[in-house]
């Protein structure tokens, strides 16, 4: 029995000492941090997912999408998600979805309108944008192209 006491004890200040280690450890800081990103945006064609098979827009219809990201003529990424129907007369919907860049991923999601302008959150990362955090801002343009810029603050 005392031997299973001092085993128990030794671990619990082994894991105590190395907590504190953990604790004190500085995380490097993210290369993210404090970006702006700007791209030019090449939408996929316009796809509505009429889920009720009505020939109009209702609630819980979706718009699926992949859009190519450039810079300076150049690709450089694409986004892909979906946006559901979730208030058919203000035109709101819920998008959540992936950009996907050289050396990550980043998430986002956000209400929004079926307006031109529609801003999201940036809701997490991968790769060099693990932990990322931030807003975009996508404009659509009309002509089947548009801009997205993206504003990475942790």
């Amino acid at each position: 029995m005392r031997r299973i006491t001092l085993t128990s004890a030794a671990l619990a200040l082994c894991l105590l000492l190395g907590g504190v280690a953990i604790a004190g450890a500085t995380p490097a800081k993210p290369e993210h941090r404090g970006r702006t990103f700007e791209f030019q945006v090449r939408f996929s064609p316009f796809q509505l997912i009429d889920v009720d098979h009505d020939g109009g827009p209702t609630l819980g219809d979706y718009v699926v999408f992949h859009d190519l990201l450039f810079q300076r003529g150049r690709q450089v990424g694409d986004e892909g998600g979906t946006c559901p129907l979730v208030d058919v007369a203000q035109g709101l919907i819920h998008c959540t979805g992936t950009i996907r860049l050289a050396g990550g991923q980043l998430t986002f999601q956000g209400l929004t309108t079926t307006d031109p302008t529609k801003e999201v959150a940036i809701t997490g990362g991968t790769g060099r944008y693990q932990g990322a955090g931030g807003e975009a801002t996508l404009v659509e343009f009309g002509d089947g192209t548009g801009s997205l810029t993206v504003r990475l603050h942790r």
